[in-house]
């Protein structure tokens, strides 16, 4: 490890473009930013939205639903796997920074938070201007009205603040909780609040006729798809120690390399996602679930039988390899689990880097084999005879070795960042998981 010598770091405004503040999920979180801020400004000062006399309630109200209208469909499982599509398809034969762009897809979040964000702070603007309006007797603002937006405002500051990066993994179950209860909620409020609106305002337009109603159709049509597909499904679990469970699914559905499945014993309260492991022509897939926390403890520890999943497969990070000539691999621990179908597909030429604790105990020797016979070439690092490894040094060692064109890190937070903020800081295309839901 000693003799690994990594290059130099470029220019220093080569590496501020780089730095995990500027990465593109932060970019599109300052462009939505931006843009609401001008929408905001001209309002103010050009477009007279904002006067006491009469504010322009009705268009205020068309920002918020477009804003929240991004917000839920860039989420949408639909169209993740159509973003992840035509940005993979691009040929391996285009130049390489382009290819480095495509794969940047997965920071597609950055949309989410930043509209979900901006339409809470235009709610804001949106109850004074309710308040003010009602005060001034300039809109037919009833009780009612008043008390539904204040509602909908209280619910959607406490989703923005238990989405907050350091509440949601504290609080992560509670996160999760607000987001369906309270997102749900929130949506149905939107329902009555537009119909009570559009019989104060436009009492003889069909409501069919404004354009908020079909917006607010496509968000619930978007909201409630993945529940039609809610079902209780048998699996099969192995567990080779009490770190892991290895399980096996097949009740019709054989998902594609790179997606992933949530799953859930308790549909109303939470939700965990784990990469889906396909097996060439076979059907039905493998979860790899290691124990991370009370779910996957109690998991791993009482082998439910049935277990419930929703949705369809959902494209996910290690998509990205399909736009490369040769990737490396890196993973620890349970991470080999989104690595996996990957390996085993070899439609990507590839080398896995591997460090975890007693691979044969902990995973078992099946799975062990498995791997090796993918990857005669894999560096399986046990860290319980060696150490932790510098993962920073072990993936470029192989990236170079293998002439590779990037560099894909599934890990936990820390060491994913570390690898991938290493490897851009040199100029080498890194990818990895950015915890943003």
């Amino acid at each position: 490890m000693e003799n690994i010598i990594l290059p130099p770091k470029k220019s220093l405004l080569y590496r501020i473009g780089k730095h995990p503040f500027f990465i593109p999920y932060q970019r599109l979180f300052i462009l939505v930013t931006v843009v609401n801020l001008y929408i905001f400004f001209k309002g103010l000062y050009a477009w007279n939205w904002f006067d006491p006399t009469h504010i322009a309630i009705d268009k205020i109200s068309r920002v918020i639903l477009i804003n929240f209208a991004l917000a839920i469909l860039i989420r949408q499982q639909y169209i993740i796997n159509i973003l992840f599509k035509v940005a993979t398809s691009a040929p391996k034969s285009w130049p390489l920074f382009i290819r480095r762009i495509c794969a940047k897809i997965y920071h597609f979040g950055g949309l989410h938070s930043s509209s979900a964000t901006m339409g809470t702070l235009w709610y804001i603007v949106f109850v004074w201007a309710i308040y003010t309006s009602a005060a001034n007797g300039t809109h037919d603002i009833n009780t009612i009205i008043m008390i539904i937006t204040t509602v909908i405002l209280s619910l959607l500051v406490i989703i923005v603040i238990m989405a907050m990066p350091q509440v949601r993994s504290r609080y992560h179950n509670h996160f999760e909780f607000t987001h369906r209860i309270g997102g749900w909620t929130v949506l149905i409020l939107f329902w009555i609040q537009m119909f009570l609106f559009v019989a104060i305002e436009y009492p003889i337009i069909p409501v069919w006729e404004k354009l908020d109603f079909w917006i607010l159709i496509t968000l619930t049509v978007s909201v409630v798809l993945p529940w039609l597909r809610l079902k209780k499904v048998a699996i099969d679990i192995v567990s080779p120690s009490n770190h892991v469970a290895l399980t096996s699914f097949d009740y019709g559905v054989t998902p594609f390399a790179g997606s992933s499945t949530a799953l859930s014993r308790n549909p109303l309260l939470e939700w965990h996602s784990f990469a889906n492991v396909p097996s060439p022509q076979k059907t039905g897939f493998r979860l790899t679930i290691s124990r991370a926390g009370d779910w996957t403890g109690k998991f791993i520890s009482e082998k439910p039988e049935k277990i419930w999943v929703k949705g369809i497969p959902t494209a996910g990070v290690g998509n990205v390899d399909k736009l490369f000539n040769k990737v490396i691999w890196v993973a620890t621990g349970s991470g080999i689990g989104p690595c996996l179908p990957h390996l085993l597909l070899n439609e990507t030429p590839s080398v896995l880097v591997w460090s975890t604790r007693s691979p044969e105990k902990t995973y078992g020797t099946d799975l062990i084999n498995e791997i090796k016979n993918v990857q005669p070439n894999a560096i399986i690092w046990n860290t319980d005879e060696k150490g932790k490894p510098d993962l920073v040094r072990l993936a470029y060692k192989a990236y170079k070795d293998f002439n590779a064109e990037a560099i894909i890190c599934i890990s936990n937070q820390s060491l994913t960042q570390k690898v991938v903020h290493g490897m851009e800081a040199r100029g080498i295309p890194a990818y990895g998981a950015i915890w943003d839901s």
